[in-house]
């Protein structure tokens, strides 16, 4: 036998060899396709997966937060107040009254916190959005992601919150009450996805955020008729109230929890003004982080 015959390659070796080359790069393709399929949930898996770094953080602001804002209202401040107080025709106690308006917010605090300095991080600090990005993963699913994570935790704190407030006896619908858990994650989706787009276009924090908690936050929890109706503040402050989703939020909580009367083009109007903000920040932010992380 020849030289040049001893290196053909024998026939039964190459047909038997192809079929299992195939089948490894049909094997590599459709793990190529996974994340593509599946790939939001993956940047959850490590959102959620992060927060253990602050677990206890989480644990302690979701029970000690309910538990201090309504041992101070049931006990001190409401003990001040005797008589209902008036909204929309119902007459209620005050705990009752400010409980949604206190649910609300503690879901927009959550949407605060991981809507902003976790995603700096990903951008700048950690830069792991640009290690999602080199994979199959598309910018829109770590944004929508980030949002899922944010979602989740704020899932658990708002249940959490409504098993107090029902416990303090400030719910008197439980039939419906149970909605304002839907009512809070889409309150603060409302706020915090258009504040994740914000967040996507910060090159270095210069206390941007803090300015945010300040000038955003701060005026929107005391003047969106948290604890009193907005009726009762001056026309030339109401506005703020009108453009805050903690204001259409806890509108929507109230009327869920003790049955606030609400005219259904009102109920309409609360409703689509928080999916605006939510769906067209979400919209923004996918943009901002493509943008983003091409660079």
């Amino acid at each position: 036998m020849s030289d040049h015959e001893e290196r053909m390659p024998h026939p039964t070796a190459t047909a038997t060899t192809q079929p299992g080359l195939d089948e490894l790069r049909a094997e590599a393709l459709e793990w190529g396709r996974r994340p593509r399929r599946s790939g939001t949930w993956y940047v959850t898996e490590h959102m959620v997966r992060a927060m253990r770094a602050y677990g206890w953080t989480i644990i302690v602001g979701a029970f000690g937060q309910p538990v201090l804002y309504l041992l101070g209202l049931a006990v001190g401040l409401a003990a001040l107040i005797d008589q209902d107080v008036a909204d929309g025709g119902v007459e209620v106690s005050y705990l009752v009254f400010v409980a949604p308006a206190l649910l609300m917010t503690s879901a927009i605090s959550v949407a605060s916190e991981e809507f902003t300095y976790p995603v700096m991080s990903g951008f700048k600090w950690r830069r792991y959005f640009y290690g999602f990005s080199a994979s199959p993963l598309s910018a829109g699913q770590i944004a929508n992601g980030v949002v899922a994570g944010a979602t989740a935790r704020m899932l658990v704190t708002v249940v959490l919150y409504y098993l107090f407030i029902w416990l303090f006896g400030a719910v008197p619908n439980p039939e419906t009450g149970w909605v304002s858990i839907l009512v809070g994650i889409a309150g603060g989706c409302a706020f915090g996805i258009p504040l994740m787009a914000y967040a996507a276009t910060i090159e270095d924090d210069k206390g941007q955020f803090a300015l945010v908690q300040r000038f955003l936050f701060m005026p929107m929890f005391l003047f969106s008729g948290t604890f009193y109706p907005l009726v009762n503040l001056p026309l030339w402050l109401q506005w703020i109230g009108w453009v805050s989703p903690l204001w259409h939020a806890t509108e929507l909580g109230r009327w869920a929890t003790y049955g606030k009367p609400i005219e259904p083009a009102m109920l309409a109007v609360h409703v689509g003004y928080l999916l605006l903000l939510a769906v067209g920040g979400l919209v923004i932010g996918r943009r901002l982080f493509t943008r983003r992380l091409a660079k």
